[in-house]
């Protein structure tokens, strides 16, 4: 079973950057598209980033576009989310997500997503 851990998330104010992290215990991290989702309390989850498993491919929800950047360490099996200029409306639990699969393109529905981290809390402030 792929175990998924994320960290980075804080209390920050708004305008302020922090770094999401996520690490894989996979052994072919490099064979998973990696994706992060977020849930604010009573909305649904929803898609924030994705990066196929090569790496050639990201996109974002419109929400985060131009704010949000997803990257991935091969070799540190990690993947990471910077975000800047956070707004009180990026305040979620933000989760990491993975699928087994060398698809060229992003998949933004999370029931696509087999392995899920157990979520870090973001709060921004105004």
């Amino acid at each position: 079973q792929v175990q998924l851990v994320e960290s980075g998330g804080g209390l920050v104010q708004a305008g302020a950057s922090l770094r999401l992290s996520c690490i894989s215990s996979s052994s072919v991290f490099n064979s998973y598209q990696m994706a992060w989702f977020r849930q604010a309390p009573g909305k649904e989850r929803e898609f924030v980033a994705g990066i196929t498993a090569s790496g050639g491919a990201t996109d974002y929800g419109e929400s985060v576009k131009g704010r949000f950047t997803i990257s991935r360490d091969d070799v540190q099996t990690r993947v990471y989310l910077q975000m800047n200029n956070l707004k009180p409306e990026d305040t979620a639990v933000y989760y990491c997500a993975g699928r087994l699969s060398r698809d060229s393109q992003v998949r933004s529905r999370s029931s696509l997503y087999r392995h899920w981290g157990q979520g870090t809390q973001v709060t921004v402030s105004s």
